[in-house]
């Protein structure tokens, strides 16, 4: 049986995740705010990683595990496969995806895009605009750890937005 949730709800559903943690629950706290937007991420990724792995054997090893993410788990949430993915082949690996569908309708202030990484939300608080694109980061970077968590990889994500509405994942597998 196949469910399925239209794509406008999960926007929207995401959406107001981020406008409640951000502007009610921890309006003060930006920092908290986008841990709990990244652990919501992380139960999401893992519940469904673990309902598409269900019919499949272990992978045998990160890379392996790595390019289901980028292949089946992407093309199951987002109707297409990563565009390109980098390793050093030292536990970092770059997803980057050209048209991330989350961030198609979002606009950035090009003099503050440039400096799109999210790894300090309060290095963007001057424009609010690219802090509410940051802070919608935090859910699929979770995504990504849980579905990898479930997978048995313990790893970092973070989230580069240099020109919307690509978007890089880099992943840090922990040693």
């Amino acid at each position: 049986m196949v469910r399925e949730v239209s794509e406008s709800c999960v926007e929207s559903l995401l959406a107001e995740i981020v406008l409640s943690y951000c502007s009610g629950f921890y309006a003060n706290k930006p920092e908290l705010a986008a841990r709990r937007i990244e652990a919501i991420g992380f139960q999401v990724g893992h519940q469904l990683s673990e309902r598409y792995t269900m019919d499949r054997p272990r992978f045998t090893d990160n890379l392996e595990a790595i390019k289901f993410i980028c292949k089946d788990f992407w093309s199951e949430l987002f109707k297409k496969q990563i565009d390109n993915l980098k390793t050093n082949h030292r536990g970092t690996f770059v997803l980057q995806d050209n048209r991330f569908r989350w961030l198609a309708h979002m606009s950035i202030d090009p003099s503050v895009q440039a400096s799109g990484n999210i790894q300090d939300p309060s290095a963007m608080a001057e424009n609010k605009s690219a802090q509410a694109t940051g802070m919608h980061l935090y859910f699929p970077c979770g995504i990504i750890r849980g579905a990898l968590s479930n997978l048995g990889i313990e790893c970092a994500v973070s989230a580069d937005i240099s020109n919307l509405p690509a978007c890089s994942f880099v992943i840090r597998i922990k040693a």
